[in-house]
């Protein structure tokens, strides 16, 4: 197909300024610079873990399935429309997800491959690993102007630029109709400057890319007029409610960065809900400018009446609210308002809103497989702990963390210990510099470093709760986290 596009700077305002709502450190740890070996993806998230002052539960610990952008497979759409045209299809691999939002994928031999998670496509002229995240167009869609808009998710992805030779992106467009009409690009974020990059081709899923220099990037499209898109309805029930049922349902472009806004909304509310598994792609396209609405059998409250979709680029998410006195079952519909044709329509039944507690101890039981057995000293400490508690109460001070368990935690550190030593331990480049001078081993720079944070927390604030509380942060290993949480299980 057409190449469209050329290579220029997008300028809003004076152009070398980027967008007001990202602050300098924002964009640092957001954005690689293109002359750094070291991939964005390794610094902290745009989506670090919070928590509520109110009840001391983490954010995501409110939204109680698994619903990360980067868990579930790439939903593939099926448009009687577009489906005349070829969709290409390459050999199919699956990433290993290395924290809450990045995978890595290991590419054995030269060729063209697809993530099954996210959709990406990769091609690659030799052995390669490649690391790589959904970001969000919140903190990107300001370096677009009026003219532009996304076409799918934006990436951070981290490879060697001379092994990695194009990516495609995955688009939410359908093309049937106004292929012709649309130019394609995409956004490249580099030396805090977004820059319009051509695409090479373009298919009924994917915009292909050229790689340049590594650093976050998306599709973007320049329509004449409003695009048609492929969407999806998400549907979330609160948690907690006594002889009653509310429910979000948010509708958006079947777009990995617009979901991931979705679930930080999510985990940001107060409330606590849990995801509905409904089939969430819409039978028929979204329209630019149209006006949405939402049904209910029997009829509950629904707020508000309809809801525009549009591409703008907005940090709060729009969704309809609806809200039951009675019991399911609950049949749900999304009607275009003009036209009445319905969109999507899922039946939720009384099964889909339990909560099964039963998912949380198959977790737990996990945990503890994973950790190591429990040493003579952890067994020491424990009974100790015990031995201190009067009146039913236990002493306010853990025991730290013994240098065993130390040692277990940085064998399972990755190459972003030096980062998490400053982010989260509040460690120094000086710290660094010294622990590795005295020692040339890897580990035992890395328990060095854990044990320099010890050194300096009172006694009784280096335990395992401590540390789990600290590096408990999307871009810390799973790894990580699973041993801490199997040491706090045995405590």
């Amino acid at each position: 197909m057409a190449n469209f596009g050329h290579t220029k700077e997008i300028e809003g305002g004076n152009g070398d300024i980027p967008p007001s709502d990202l602050t300098g450190n924002e964009l640092e740890n957001d954005v690689s610079s293109p002359d750094s070996t070291e991939s964005s993806s390794d610094e902290t998230s745009d989506e670090g873990e919070r928590t509520d002052p109110e009840n001391g539960k983490s954010c995501s610990e409110r939204l109680s399935l698994d619903t990360e952008a980067s868990t579930g497979d790439h939903m593939k759409q099926h448009c009687e429309k577009c489906e005349v045209l070829q969709r290409p299809s390459y050999e199919v691999v699956t990433p290993r997800k290395i924290s809450r939002d990045r995978m890595l994928l290991f590419l054995e031999d030269e060729g063209v491959y697809e993530c099954a998670q996210t959709g990406l496509v990769f091609e690659v002229t030799r052995k390669a690993q490649i690391r790589y995240r959904v970001l969000s167009w919140c903190r990107f869609g300001g370096y677009l102007s009026e003219s532009w808009t996304f076409a799918g998710p934006i990436f951070d992805v981290d490879c060697d630029p001379s092994i990695l030779k194009s990516i495609q992106f995955p688009h939410s467009l359908c093309l049937a109709d106004q292929d012709s009409e649309m130019k394609f690009s995409v956004l490249h974020v580099k030396d805090q400057r977004g820059l319009i990059e051509p695409s090479v081709d373009h298919s009924r899923s994917h915009i292909k890319w050229s790689v340049s220099s590594l650093s976050p990037v998306g599709p973007i499209v320049q329509a004449t007029k409003p695009a048609e898109h492929h969407g999806v309805v998400l549907v979330y029930k609160e948690v907690g409610q006594q002889d009653s049922y509310s429910f979000r349902v948010y509708f958006a472009t079947n777009n990995h960065s617009d979901i991931k806004d979705i679930q930080k909304e999510l985990r940001n509310s107060k409330k606590r809900y849990m995801k509905m598994e409904k089939p969430p792609t819409c039978q028929r396209l979204l329209g630019e400018n149209r006006k949405y609405r939402l049904l209910s059998e029997p009829q509950g409250d629904i707020t508000p009446e309809d809801i525009q979709f549009t591409l703008a680029v907005v940090k709060m998410k729009g969704y309809f609210e609806v809200f039951f006195e009675q019991c399911p079952p609950f049949k749900l519909s999304l009607i275009e308002a003009d036209s009445e044709q319905t969109v999507w329509a899922a039946t939720i039944r009384a099964g889909d809103c339990t909560v099964h507690a039963v998912d949380k101890t198959q977790k737990r039981s996990e945990s503890r497989k994973r950790s190591n057995s429990t040493s003579e000293e952890e067994l020491t400490n424990k009974r100790a702990r015990c031995n201190d508690e009067s009146d039913g109460a236990r002493a306010p001070r853990s025991a730290d963390l013994s240098d065993k368990q130390l040692m277990q935690v940085a064998k399972v550190l990755g190459k972003e210990w030096k980062s998490m030593a400053i982010c989260y331990l509040d460690l120094t480049n000086q710290d660094l510099e010294e622990i590795e001078a005295s020692e040339e081993d890897l580990h035992m720079r890395k328990f060095r470093t854990l044990d320099r944070w010890r050194r300096r927390q009172a006694k009784g604030d280096a335990g395992v709760e401590q540390l789990h509380n600290k590096l408990d942060h999307e871009d810390v290993p799973n790894e990580v986290v699973d041993v801490l949480k199997g040491m706090r299980e045995l405590s």
